[in-house]
Parts: structure tokens; C-alpha cells; sequence
């Protein structure tokens, strides 16, 4: 079978750099190995923070366990909606990453939109299983909130389903929902058997069985189909109303690329603003690209509007 491949040769030459980083089989190493090799790439991508972001590292106090979680707060010299925050959650598949991994994304954001970005340092699986991440993101959600009435939650690839997931435990605990979701590239539990999972089996940079291989470890060895929780599949939920309005945005070469479209809808269907974006030509990870590739730098400006959208919506008045 012949699978879709980019034609845009700037996303050609991103997919070539990255796997001299990052092999394609790197997901089947240790996770020591593992991480090294991620945090290897992740360096090798990373832009220069604008002169025009501060930054700040802090803790935030969580507890059942008590804890701390590490978070980095990026503020912009502009500053625009000081009643305002993100929450940004990275991905890395619930194994990898940290406050390093999407350090320029999310300064560039700040710097971008005039908003605080604070990211966190959630626990990784596969020592932290399931809802571990979910928890910490919960604490961080709810400790920003003391400080700021209004947050925006979003996350790229695994954490854009823990943004989405956050949404829904929002809803079922009685927290007040943020006043948007940013998804970005994220996975939803959709059905791997069908769809783009098939179509894009093997895309570049993330393949189905790496989609099945993180599902699997972050659930302690579960099989994906055998896990029947919205938590970690968002698509499963019950229902969708009430939800923080969303913007969606998938690439069109990878595998999680149906599981935004289908969210989108199940949030129209719901009476929730959702907006899907759909990047052709795209792969899994482009924001790292958005420096070497105008597919990718419009995208991620398309991204930072809803930022900034959703931060006017919530001002009073």
C-alpha cells in the first residue's frame, strides 16, 4: 500500500532533519534511550526566545499525593490581557518532553499574542500512569486560576488530548470550563482501524504503531481497544455539551489527523463552537518547522489568532 507523503519540499527537508535526530524507530528503544534522543531533537529545533519574553520557573502545590508541580510562566513586554493565561500542555506521547521541549513555542506565543503561556512539567509514564498527567494538569488549571479568572487550555499531540480531557473533568467535577481549547494535532482515541489511521499508517513522524505503542504505556499495558475511558480517549465521552468552545487544527499526513475533524463535530453536534483547521501537506509535529516552513509558520500564526480570540471573548463587557 502506498501511503501519502508531503510534496512541499520545506516539509520534506523538516522530515529529513528530524530523523537524523529523532530516528523512526526511536519509540521502540528504552525510554531512557528514548528520551535522550528526543531531547537531543527537541534541541536541535529550538528557536532563540524573542528579547521581548520573560520567563519565570515556579512550582504549583497539588495534592492525593501531595506534590509540587513544576510550570514556567512566559510573559510578554506587551502584556495585552493581564486577566488572561494559557495553559500549555506539551506532547511527547505522555513519556517524553518537558519545560525545555516546546520552550520556543510557547515564548513565541506569548511574544505573539500578548498573553501568558505556562507551561508544566507533568509526570511522565511510563513511571506516572494514567491520570497522573490528567491530575497534574488538573492542579495546574486550577492553581493559575486563583491568579487568573479566565485560562485557555491547550496542548499539542498528547496534550492536546489532555487540554481536551481537562474539558471534560472541568465538566464533571464542577470547575469552571476555560474560555477556550486549543487542540492542536491531538489524539482523541479514535478508531485505529479505520480512517486515517489506515491511510497514514505509516506517515513520517509518527506512525500508527507508535499512536498504539504510547497508548499502551501510558495505560501500563493495556490495550488501547480494551480501555473504555473519556479521560483518555475524549471521543468516548458521554456527552459534549457545556465544553470550552475549541480550534482544532490537525495535519493532513498523520495518523491522529480524523480524531480532530470527528471531535469538532461531536462539539458542533453539542451546540459548542468548534473550528476545524486541516494543514494539507503537513505532518505530525510541524510547530517545530514553523521557523523553515510557510505551511507550518501559518498554521502556528492561525493558532496564536485563536489565542488571541478567545482571549478578547473573555474580557468583561
Amino acid at each position: 500500500m502506498a501511503y501519502p507523503m508531503p510534496s512541499d519540499p520545506d516539509v520534506i527537508a523538516f522530515i529529513e532533519k528530524t530523523l537524523a535526530f529523532y530516528p523512526a524507530d526511536s519509540f521502540g528503544y528504552s525510554t531512557a534511550q528514548n528520551r535522550a534522543l528526543y531531547d537531543r531533537y527537541a534541541a536541535a529545533f529550538r528557536a532563540p526566545r524573542p528579547v521581548s519574553v520573560a520567563t519565570e520557573d515556579f512550582t504549583i502545590a497539588a495534592s492525593e499525593p501531595a506534590r509540587m508541580v513544576p510550570a514556567r510562566r512566559y510573559r510578554s513586554a506587551q502584556h495585552a490581557h493581564p486577566d488572561v493565561a494559557v495553559l500549555y500542555l506539551h506532547g511527547g506521547g505522555f513519556v517524553l518532553g518537558g519545560l525545555d521541549s516546546h520552550d520556543d513555542v510557547c515564548a513565541e506565543m506569548a511574544a505573539t499574542t500578548g498573553i501568558d503561556v505556562v507551561s508544566i512539567d507533568y509526570r511522565l509514564a511510563p513511571e506516572h500512569l494514567h491520570p497522573a498527567q490528567l491530575d497534574d494538569a488538573e492542579a495546574a488549571y486550577l492553581g493559575l486560576g486563583e491568579h487568573y479568572p479566565r485560562l485557555i487550555v491547550a496542548g499539542d499531540s498528547a496534550g492536546g488530548n489532555l487540554a481536551a480531557a481537562l474539558c471534560l473533568r472541568c465538566k464533571a467535577h464542577g470547575h469552571r470550563q476555560p474560555v477556550g481549547q486549543i487542540l492542536i494535532y491531538p489524539g482523541l482515541g479514535g478508531d485505529a482501524n479505520k480512517g486515517s489511521y489506515l491511510e497514514n499508517a505509516e506517515a513520517p513522524l509518527l506512525t500508527r504503531a507508535e499512536c498504539l505503542h504510547y497508548a499502551k504505556v501510558r495505560s501500563g499495558g493495556v490495550e488501547r481497544a480494551q480501555v473504555i475511558d473519556p479521560e483518555i480517549s475524549p471521543l468516548l465521552a458521554g456527552s459534549f455539551s457545556g465544553l470550552a468552545p475549541a480550534f482544532i487544527v490537525t495535519a493532513d499526513i498523520d495518523p491522529l489527523r480524523d480524531d480532530g475533524s470527528d471531535y469538532a463535530a461531536l462539539l458542533t453536534k453539542a451546540g459548542v463552537a468548534a473550528e476545524h483547521r486541516n494543514e494539507p501537506d503537513l505532518v505530525h509535529g510541524y510547530l517545530r518547522a514553523r521557523t523553515t516552513s510557510r505551511r507550518a509558520a501559518e498554521s502556528f500564526a492561525a493558532i496564536c489568532a485563536a489565542v488571541s480570540r478567545f482571549a478578547q471573548a473573555a474580557r468583561p463587557g
